[in-house]
């Protein structure tokens, strides 16, 4: 007999999760629509972010707040370097020359701070409260509840800047289109750059949210590499579709954790996303005239 509060329990906790994996899904999304590279070097770019945050928190002892910041910081910096250093050299370049590029980012990045910080798992202080809240007989971990909140408000600041700013209108137009945008006066190559830059500060507020819960380790960077599905289920362009794939996937993991098993997490989740891109190819929101890679 199925249990109401247990099956609205996993459900709550499938759609928490969801909010942090719809921030890495929407790293890759702003990349795509912006400059129309598959960067897969994003998950290098969110674990360097929670290294950093480690530094900062741990070794300089700072307060968590500022160790965010400080790792904001550096990785937007980071970010405009590798912008400038693999994107706008290989401009005009084939897609399969910018997309080995991003594997070999990820690489480099992957072995460098693997040599700073090494390979065991580094305690990391909270970012958020961790006290559960109980409703009648649900209880909702606080980190999960946390972490959803300041990934929903910080989707919610990207949409809006995109929407309403001028600068997140011109960035709109030169992923619409480049040419038009740099004829109506658009700097394009800073447009792009701020898409690298709003990109890996999100995937650096999705580590630091993933390891204030614990601990930083290499395999953080994994997590994104799975999150990618997420991204092709939505489409590779749509900040919409992360937002509502990530939705969908977070809720079939909890639920397939809680009746079927953990073993099963990473197989039927995906199993239905399959089902779902055998009838839309594109995506849930993606555009149609999207190459495939």
């Amino acid at each position: 007999m199925l249990d109401v509060y247990i099956f609205i329990e996993f459900l709550i906790l499938g759609l928490l999760s969801s909010g942090v994996s719809a921030l890495i899904a929407l790293s890759f999304v702003l990349i795509y629509k912006g400059t129309h590279v598959v960067n897969f070097a994003v998950g290098e770019v969110m674990m360097l972010g929670a290294y950093l945050y480690y530094t900062a928190a741990v070794i300089l002892n700072w307060p968590p707040a500022a160790a965010l910041v400080f790792a904001l910081v550096l990785v937007a910096a980071a970010s405009a370097l590798i912008e400038a250093m693999v994107l706008r050299p290989l401009a005009g370049q084939p897609t399969i020359s910018i997309l080995m590029a991003t594997i070999g980012l990820a690489s480099l990045m992957h072995g460098g701070i693997e040599m700073v910080w090494g390979q065991s798992p580094l305690e990391t202080p909270a970012l958020l409260p961790r006290f559960p809240l109980t409703i009648g007989e649900v209880m909702i971990p606080g980190a999960a509840m946390g972490n959803f909140l300041v990934s929903a408000v910080l989707i919610g600041l990207l949409v809006a800047f995109f929407r309403y700013s001028l600068t997140g209108i011109s960035m709109r137009a030169t992923a619409s289109d480049p040419v038009t945008a740099a004829t109506l006066g658009v700097d394009v190559r800073a447009s792009q750059r701020l898409t690298w830059i709003l990109a890996g500060a999100t995937a650096t507020v999705a580590g630091v949210l993933i390891v204030s819960s614990g601990s930083v380790s290499p395999a953080l960077a994994s997590t994104a590499l799975s999150v990618f599905a997420v991204v092709i289920l939505g489409g590779l362009d749509s900040v919409a579709g992360a937002i509502i794939a990530s939705l969908i996937v977070g809720v079939l993991e909890s639920l397939t954790v809680g009746y079927v098993g953990g073993k099963m997490r990473d197989v039927f989740p995906y199993l239905v996303v399959l089902a779902i891109l055998v009838m839309r190819p594109y995506g849930l929101l993606g555009t149609r005239e999207i190459e495939r890679l």
